[in-house]
């Protein structure tokens, strides 16, 4: 088996063989230097991170003794590497500062830009993306003069990284994608394909840039199935293959992908993403109405180190625990200052917030997500904004002006071919117009979310759905919404307006629009004339 078989390409077999026929040579004492990097590189694709430290750790040795330094230091930054995506940043800063002395007297060399990109990996996890970017474009014209695709394409995903955190979206992906050119002409190893694929969908999902997410997800995929016995990378892409199958609602696929992903993330090797594989998991049984296996699921993710929010708020509140979910979502959201990680919570944040009918709050939430949405962009983030703002609008008793973001919002997610969250909109939609009075058009919307829903099953989204299709109380005596019935209780107690704003969370503009609903609804014209109804249709408090 020749050298570059590993190190610079796929093994002419399965990795497992590779691995399995170098570790025999191993045993019989014959591996030279360049047969350990070998062997490393093998023990890293089928999962063996103990084996793969100790054969990079010898290898570095083996080199030092040859006086070779240039590749005792890539053999120190190799183990850093891939230390650093595993998630243990301490021992990987080991490396780094190992891989640092061994050059400290060495020529100009393509290893100095390993050094300068390793050493601004870490500045740019902690978000200093000014000083990253110096290292890595420094490190990059190293990587051009000396020819090292490999370090060339870390530079290149590093810097891409750095423009998406400024907020520079599109210069940010169009960098990653040009990295993602050379990892489709195969001209990279097989750890930094591996490595390219991860953080490149990584970052689209950050941005959400859920089509490019997609077909990076894909090409992933066919990658990890022409690799026989590939491990690292197989379990970060069956959660991607997960969350892109969620999105596009097929829920038993996601359901095994997040599955196959946790089994394969959770053997000896502690990659730090099981707890994203197990969040996944949870999110796909909290909305088939699984909910203790999606505790279960939300508190391994919590064990492997991964946030359960906003999962963990959303699942209390279907479970009927509404104080408990607001005050989960409300600390995680004072947490949570990242922009991008903003945008993931505030949807859950607004949805129980309107439960517990704290609507200035979620209207704040709407604006903010509006706001992210304006300044990223993508169909994405703008359907989640249109969403928001549409469920607020109702709350506020705005339907007509939520009716226009409501379907503003299903076209979008149609496009982007999310059912979920397109019959999501219907229902909304549904709710919007029987508050209009067309009782007609709500039903024929409530039976388009019901359908999405039974074809997902999605248990607690039919099990509401259903409820809005039943008999209702308000539809019996006058159209009324749930909210305008307890603003008209409310007002048959005597109260003002100010203390019927109070009780029910909500600002007296709100209440305001709310009454001359009601007024409009009944064909009355005055606020007696409101207390009569109440006390006709048993509204009023006895």
């Amino acid at each position: 088996m020749e050298t570059n078989d590993i190190r610079r390409g796929s093994p002419s077999r399965s990795w497992g063989v590779a691995f399995g026929e170098i570790s025999a040579r191993d045993r019989d004492g014959a591996l030279s230097a360049e047969d350990l990097e070998d062997l490393a590189v093998a023990a890293y694709m089928v999962g063996n991170d103990e084996e793969c430290g100790d054969a990079w750790m010898r290898a570095h040795r083996d080199w030092l003794r040859q006086g070779e330094i240039e590749r005792a230091a890539r053999c120190a930054f190799w183990q850093a590497l891939g230390l650093f995506f595993r998630g243990d940043q301490a021992p990987a800063l080991g490396w780094v500062a190992r891989g640092r002395r061994v050059l400290k007297d060495a020529p100009d060399c393509a290893e100095q830009g390993w050094l300068l990109t390793l050493s601004a990996l870490p500045i740019l996890f902690e978000g200093n993306t000014k000083s990253a970017w110096d290292d890595l474009t420094r490190a990059g014209e190293i990587a051009a003069r000396f020819g090292d695709r490999d370090l060339l394409a870390l530079c290149d995903i590093g810097r891409g990284q750095a423009l998406v955190l400024q907020g520079r979206i599109a210069e940010g992906i169009a960098l990653l994608d040009e990295v993602m050119v050379a990892v489709l002409a195969d001209e990279l190893s097989p750890i930094m394909i591996g490595l390219a694929y991860c953080n490149v969908i990584a970052v689209c999902h950050d941005a959400y840039d859920m089509r490019r997410a997609r077909e990076w997800t894909d090409a992933l995929s066919r990658w990890c199935e022409s690799q026989p016995d590939l491990v690292p990378y197989r379990g970060n892409c069956l959660v991607h293959r997960s969350e892109i199958f969620l999105l596009e609602g097929a829920w038993r696929e996601a359901l095994a992908e997040a599955r196959r992903a946790c089994e394969l993330l959770s053997g000896p090797t502690a990659w730090d993403t099981l707890g994203s594989a197990f969040y996944q998991l949870g999110e796909i049984q909290r909305l088939r109405g699984e909910w203790a296996e999606a505790e279960e699921s939300y508190r391994r993710a919590t064990a492997a180190g991964r946030e359960p929010e906003p999962g963990m708020s959303l699942l209390r509140l279907a479970q009927g625990e509404i104080e408990l979910a607001a005050a989960s979502i409300r600390r995680a959201l004072s947490e949570w200052g990242d922009v991008s990680d903003r945008a993931k919570i505030l949807p859950a944040f607004i949805e129980i917030m309107l439960e517990v009918k704290e609507v200035e709050g979620a209207r704040s939430a709407a604006d903010e997500l509006s706001v992210i949405a304006a300044e990223v962009g993508g169909p994405y983030l703008h359907a989640l904004a249109s969403h928001a703002t549409g469920a607020v609008l109702l709350a506020e008793g705005d339907a007509q002006a939520a009716l226009a973001y409501l379907r503003k919002a299903h076209g979008s997610w149609s496009e982007l071919n999310a059912s979920y969250q397109a019959g999501r909109a219907r229902e909304l939609i549904g709710v919007a117009c029987f508050e209009l009075m067309d009782a007609g058009t709500a039903d024929l919307e409530f039976a388009s979310a019901r359908e999405v829903y039974e074809k997902l099953e999605a248990a607690t989204d039919l099990a509401r759905v259903e409820v809005l299709m039943g008999p209702r109380k308000a539809k019996a005596t006058g159209v009324l919404s749930p909210r305008e019935v307890e603003v008209l209780t409310s007002m048959a107690s005597g109260n003002t307006n100010r203390i019927i704003a109070k009780e029910l969370y909500i600002s007296e503009k709100t209440v305001a629009r709310h009454i001359s609903n009601i007024f409009r609804k009944l064909e009355i014209t005055s606020r007696g004339e409101a207390i009569a109804y109440a006390y006709r249709h048993g509204f009023a408090h006895s």
